[in-house]
């Protein structure tokens, strides 16, 4: 058996430096949280290259005494705790005094520190974790750490290191959530020698939600306050039309400490409930203060989560809150009512206001009634085609006492495109021609034997029988299509889950990229900083899509080319969608995958649209072949009602 023996103190010092840090943002993330309990009202951050060159952290808080330097360098050292009962009362955002022991086990580090009131500052090197002697220097109240080269000393940890630019998106992503959290702090990011945050530190969670997320998220945001017991709720939730593509935006505090908690994610969403369209998520920005007893921030190294003492009154309190406020918010504003005066005619060439003198004056001319849109047929022949109206194009089809049809988007899922109507003709009246009678149904033919020439045997061999097309009877809540078939059972198919199927199979079958349209105007994608920095490391994938993508700074993602098939209004949706499924993929081919089960979706039919008879042919008839039987997502596309089944419902057998 090995012998046991004790590790030495700078291999101890790595293995914690492990569970610290892990990249460049977890170290931003260590010196930033000790600034802002050193009670500083200003922070800076500067990096290079993505922090693996720099990190610079600067405060105005209360600084360091030069005595006390290379003891906060030890582990185990905190001037936040004292005795046992304090780890039950933790008020702090750093405590477990393992910080900077770990960040100067594996980097160089240099510390430039003066006390408020005091006349000289003092500076401190550390090399690997093994410090030099403390210097006499000039220096600000407040302090400045310096980190270079990270992980110089542990190899193995660099290749796991991603790009720069994601790195740069982390720590980017980090001080977002740290200034919305503090907004009587202000925070400054300086990337490359690039100024690309600075919040004014007004106090005021609105001016650091405008800096910090941007004005078309600020834009849209429902302010929420409210308390349930011990818990209090305060910050901003998006309204239920600004839904977003992902949780991206969702951002929770806990006592002034950003966590990621799944009971808040589901009050949160409970509290949309039946107001939100589905496969949207709400964003926020939602601090909940609690005393600092009834919550324990120690169960986690990076402390990004914590335990609630009493779940269901947390749960409760943000849940009421966010509802409570959305009711408040309200629907639409009614149109304010005009007088019998002030009526205004956007038409100008139809119906006219104006006083009986007037009238008299020019003449009692009526005007001509509009005429009305013949009704479309559809053809239920067996075997012949789906056939359109008569009147004039793609008229939509709809029954008496339907509401108006929405616009019809084009086949497969192609733009919608708005044709203008000819000019009418005047033309003289001319009798009807006969109708023809309509031919009776082709009585159903037994198949043919075949008989092929080279047989070698001679043997006749018989055609296997083919099933006479589904009869499309019409479509039902402009979702489902209704069909029967030959054998008198019913079909209720999803027309959405049956052209993302053909879209999908369409895509991953394919082995040139998808059709591209290039957007008279680019459309700049306003993305979390993970996500835009996701998806710019993904540029060859996401030009396979075929997304024209480039940078554009600050998280946002310029886009000038989409596929054939998404519309200009759904980048941003589908962008954010795309960021989400290359994080939860876990190998290449997987993330590809999910990528396209989001491009089959967008470019799907959607259930409500007015679909033309001919598209829904096409679905029945690869939904009856057997080639789409299961949407991308496992959601079954048909469902088989026989005629016993519905004899059953009517009581009938």
């Amino acid at each position: 058996m090995p012998q046991i023996r004790q590790l030495e103190a700078h291999v101890a010092d790595l293995i914690a430096a492990g569970e610290v840090v892990e990249r460049p943002a977890s170290v931003v993330k260590e010196l930033v949280e000790n600034a802002i309990d050193a009670g500083c009202s200003a922070v800076a951050v500067e990096i290079r290259r993505g922090g693996m060159g720099l990190i610079r952290v600067t405060d105005n808080g209360c600084g360091i005494a030069p005595g006390e330097l290379p003891t906060a360098f030890l582990r185990h050292a905190t001037s936040k705790l004292r005795t046992p009962e304090d780890l039950g009362r933790i008020g702090t955002l750093g405590f477990r005094g393992e910080a900077l022991a770990a960040i100067s086990a594996v980097s160089r580090v240099e510390i430039l520190t003066r006390q408020r009131g005091a006349e000289r500052g003092a500076s401190l090197r550390l090399e690997g974790g093994v410090p030099e002697s403390v210097e006499e220097a000039g220096a600000p109240e407040g302090t400045t750490i310096s980190v270079r080269d990270l992980f110089f000393n542990t190899p193995a940890r660099l290749k796991f290191m991603r790009k720069d630019s994601a790195e740069t998106a982390a720590v980017a992503g980090l001080m977002q959530h740290l200034a919305l959290s503090h907004p009587d702090v202000s925070f400054k990011l300086v990337k490359d020698g690039a100024e690309t945050l600075h919040t004014p530190g007004d106090g005021k969670l609105a001016s650091a939600v405008y800096a910090a997320l941007g004005r078309d998220f600020a834009k849209g945001l429902v302010p929420v306050e409210g308390r349930g017991g011990e818990a209090a709720v305060s910050g901003f939730v998006t309204a239920p039309l600004q839904g977003r593509g992902s949780r991206s935006m969702q951002v929770f505090f806990v006592n002034g400490r950003f966590i990621k908690s799944q009971l808040l994610t589901a009050a949160l969403e409970e509290g949309y409930r039946n107001q939100i369209m589905k496969g949207k998520f709400p964003g926020c920005v939602l601090s909940v203060t609690l005393p600092v007893s009834a919550v324990d921030v120690n169960v986690h190294p990076a402390k990004t989560a914590v335990k609630f003492a009493r779940e269901r009154e947390v749960f409760d309190a943000v849940y009421h809150t966010v509802l409570d406020s959305l009711e408040r918010q309200g629907g639409p504003a009614a149109p304010p009512e005009r007088g019998a005066g002030e009526t205004v005619n956007p038409r100008g060439d139809f119906f006219r206001s104006m006083d009986a003198k007037t009238y008299r004056s020019q003449g009692a001319s009526p005007a001509p009634a509009p005429e009305k849109p013949s009704r479309p047929g559809w053809n239920t022949e067996w075997r012949a085609p789906a056939k359109l109206s008569d009147s004039g194009g793609g008229t939509p089809f709809r029954t008496s006492g339907e509401r108006p049809a929405a616009p019809v988007r084009g086949s497969f899922g192609a733009p919608p495109s708005v044709v203008s109507p000819p000019p009418r003709r005047e033309t003289p009246a001319v009798p009807p021609p006969a109708a023809a009678p309509e031919p009776p149904a082709a009585p159903r033919r037994a198949p043919v034997p075949a008989i092929p020439a080279d047989r070698p045997d001679g043997q006749q061999t018989l055609e296997p029988e083919r099933e006479a097309p589904w009869r499309v009877a019409g479509e039902v809540l402009r979702t489902y299509i209704v069909c029967e078939s030959a054998d008198g059972c019913v079909y209720l198919i999803d027309k959405h889950a049956a052209h993302e199927r053909v879209n999908f199979d369409r895509l991953k079958a394919a082995e040139v990229p998808p059709m591209r349209q290039a957007l008279l105007q680019p459309v700049a994608a306003e993305l979390s900083r993970e996500d835009g920095a996701l998806l710019l490391e993904n540029l060859p994938l996401l030009e396979q899509l075929g997304f024209g993508c480039e940078d554009f700074g600050g998280g946002a993602v310029l886009v000038r080319e989409v596929p054939a098939d998404i519309g200009a209004e759904d980048v941003s949706s589908t962008l954010e969608e795309l960021a989400e499924s290359l994080r939860t993929g876990r190998s290449p081919e997987e993330r590809r995958e999910k990528a396209l089960h989001t491009m089959a979706c967008k470019a799907a039919i959607k259930g409500g649209w007015t679909s033309d008879p001919a598209e829904l042919r096409a679905l029945v008839e690869k939904v009856q072949s057997g080639e789409v039987k299961y949407c991308p997502h496992g959601r079954p596309v048909a469902v088989k009602l026989t005629k016993y089944d519905l004899e059953k419902m009517f009581k009938r057998a």
